[in-house]
């Protein structure tokens, strides 16, 4: 899969060459490239920044590097028929999720668009937008100083898709946001740590038990952080045993949604 990021802090990128993916860099699964807007700027300051129109505090980025950036990461395509989502961290965009990582992993070609200061001149989405599939992002409720962080979190999510990133692939299926539920908690040896002992079930070798203790560890631990993951969901996507332990948690089928009270 390809990464193209445009950003006027390049070296901010240099953890994506650690851990998991730095090693799927290395084995060329993940093809990231880095380029730095300053680069194309025309003038001595390299200047990218500007007051906004219509007044107001900060500064606004200019269309002029953008927009030659943008170009630039297009032209390098090797296939005619191939162009990138351009994603744009942005707090006004739609929110980052493990179905979104999926969706655009299965793109191949992802570019970032890392904007600072006030934003990026909204020019350059519409200008793009005539040419690829524009998409502004939001990590979360919050605003950062700029795109990067943002851009590291999502290239982590989807390039760890990317087959033969995960050593094993089944860690991908079970783990917090695969079909709508947190992940259960996990234990490893000691099997006594500090007076705290390992679930008994976990010890016992039956794996139907342990399936199911795991199953009701994920519904309880979803209904206690992230209940409007439950809060009508379809019921359809739970079996009998998830519903009578929902109903303990307080979700009852509502028609054909789950609904609290």
């Amino acid at each position: 899969m390809r990464f193209d990021v445009v950003t006027i802090f390049p070296d901010y990128l240099a953890p994506l060459n650690l851990s998991l993916i730095g090693k799927a860099r290395a084995k060329g699964l993940i093809d990231l490239r880095v380029h730095d807007l300053r680069d194309f700027t025309t003038d001595r300051h390299r200047t990218v920044d500007d007051t906004p129109y219509g007044g107001g505090a900060g500064m606004v980025m200019r269309p002029e590097p953008w927009g030659e950036a943008i170009d630039h990461v297009l032209a390098s395509s090797t296939r005619p028929e191939s162009a990138p989502t351009l994603v744009v961290p942005s707090p006004a965009g739609v929110p980052f999720t493990q179905e979104l990582a999926k969706t655009l992993a299965r793109t191949e070609w992802v570019a970032f668009a890392c904007g600072r200061y006030e934003g990026i001149d909204e020019r350059v989405l519409d200008d793009a937008r005539q040419r690829i599939r524009v998409m502004p992002v939001s990590l979360g409720d919050y605003v950062l100083n700029g795109g990067e962080v943002a851009v590291m979190a999502m290239i982590e999510a989807m390039g760890r898709l990317v087959p033969g990133v995960i050593g094993n692939p089944e860690s991908l299926v079970e783990e917090s946001h695969e079909a709508g539920m947190l992940e259960y908690p996990v234990y490893t040896k000691p099997g006594t740590w500090r007076g705290r002992a390992v679930p008994d079930v976990l010890l016992s070798g039956n794996h139907a038990a342990i399936a199911r203790w795991r199953r009701d560890e994920a519904l309880s631990r979803t209904a206690e952080r992230r209940p409007d993951l439950i809060d009508g969901a379809p019921s359809a996507q739970f079996d009998e045993s998830d519903l009578a332990a929902l109903a303990r948690l307080g979700w009852k089928p509502d028609g054909d949604v789950l609904r609290r009270g």
